[in-house]
């Protein structure tokens, strides 16, 4: 069959893959994108999905710019004002509404309208699909299987099981955490796995909320999350971390104890659970790339790092990669450079690395520090919660950082389009 010719070829067509290939495809450069399925269609009538995201404001400027963001606002999003952060204590002075040891989050501190929004995964995929179909330079090639991926030859290259081949500048690895393209490239991986596991379920309650919980607990933390109302019934995500035997018995219980066993474990002041459903669970593990490129091949979002899930930042980071490299590849087709040149994929890794291990050591740090029942520590973390809920310009700061309005910025997350002007 003949060889068929692009710029980038992207593997990997979920969020971080087909924001990636709406990004180039809007400075016309010719994209090849590549995965095993198709998103389907969207059922407004469904329940919300047990994946979901919480999307900063970088997030949304980035999904705005590349032509997702409408789309997802026609399906369903939910948006959050505030997020409630304390430790899970017996002392009277740590429970109920008005515990001491509280910090919350309030985006009217900032002058903002919400901390972010709640966003099923296949939405978001669905909507940056629909958005590919202003550029007529992205092809996407879904569903398909790859049977080899050469980013090693003078111009790297995609093989389909049906014999197809394709070849570009540069493969993009944005197949998730067990990348192929990792794979194939020979790039290592220092990973290291956390002694908990997550359960999520989703869970249908009494009214409609608009506040993140989270309670830390020695074996991890416990998280109420806010999901899109859907025919006039309202839904919520509970994340529960614990040891993967205390996980296996939850996933054990029949739906009406796991309900119970939510009521006399979460915070009182939750709407009311009234129906289970669905469950999964998942193993917690660090993972990042010991470098992003090599010559004709760089990685973006979870093929390049994962990180402990507790404050929602994984795939914030995954489209601040989309940002940062599509400018990069951009600015160097513009003027002629090789984009698959290890001098120009090293501008990207310098650019994310930083921060990408700077949010793994915040988590991290999160994790040890409260993921354990040592008494004058857990003296001391509450201390600091008590304090930072009632220093005002500290909360603030960290609510810019998270949302990423502080700090240096690609183009795309400052609400501009990915082409220079």
């Amino acid at each position: 069959m003949k060889e068929q010719q692009f710029d980038v070829l992207i593997v990997g067509a979920g969020m971080i893959g087909s924001a990636m290939a709406n990004a180039l495809g809007s400075a016309n450069l010719s994209v090849a994108l590549f995965d095993q399925k198709a998103p389907s269609p969207f059922n407004p009538s469904s329940l919300p999905d047990i994946r979901v995201s919480a999307l900063s404001y970088a997030s949304e400027q980035i999904l705005t710019q590349l032509g997702a963001w409408k789309f997802m606002q026609a399906m369903r999003m939910c948006p959050y004002q505030q997020m409630a952060v304390w430790e899970k204590l017996s002392t009277p002075l740590a429970r109920g509404p008005n515990r001491m040891n509280k910090t919350l989050f309030d985006a009217a501190d900032i002058g903002h309208p919400q901390l972010g929004f709640i966003v099923e995964n296949s939405i978001t995929q669905r909507a940056l699909h629909q958005a590919m179909s202003r550029y007529p330079g992205i092809r996407s090639f879904c569903p398909n299987v790859i049977q080899r991926i050469d980013p090693g030859a003078d111009q790297p290259s995609i093989t389909l099981s049906d014999g197809r081949r394709f070849t570009g500048q540069v493969i993009i690895g944005a197949d998730g955490a067990n990348s192929a393209v990792r794979q194939a490239a020979n790039i290592g991986l220092n990973r290291q796995d956390y002694e908990q596991q997550c359960l999520v379920a989703t869970v249908e309650i009494d009214a409609p909320q608009a506040i993140t919980w989270q309670a830390f607990t020695p074996t991890g933390p416990e998280s109420f999350l806010p999901l899109p109302s859907v025919g006039g019934r309202h839904y919520a995500s509970v994340v529960w971390y614990h040891h993967p035997d205390k996980v296996a018995a939850l996933k054990s219980l029949s739906d009406r104890d796991f309900i119970t066993t939510l009521a006399q474990t979460f915070p009182a002041e939750l709407p009311a659970i009234k129906q289970l459903h669905g469950r999964a669970s998942f193993p917690l593990a660090r993972r990042h790339a010991q470098t992003y490129y090599k010559k004709g091949v760089v990685l973006a979002g979870d093929a390049a790092h994962t990180i402990n899930p507790l404050a929602g930042q994984g795939v914030n980071l995954g489209f601040q990669d989309v940002a940062w490299l599509a400018e990069i590849l951009v600015d160097a087709h513009r003027v002629g450079e090789d984009i698959g040149n290890p001098d120009v994929l090293a501008r990207y890794e310098k650019n994310r690395r930083p921060d990408n291990q700077r949010m793994m050591t915040i988590m991290d740090g999160f994790y040890h520090t409260f993921s354990n029942d040592h008494f004058p520590l857990k003296v001391i973390r509450n201390i600091g919660l008590t304090l930072a809920g009632r220093f005002t310009p500290a909360v603030k700061q960290v609510m810019k950082y998270a949302m990423g309005l502080s700090g240096k910025q690609p183009r795309l997350a400052q609400g501009l389009p990915v082409t220079l002007r």
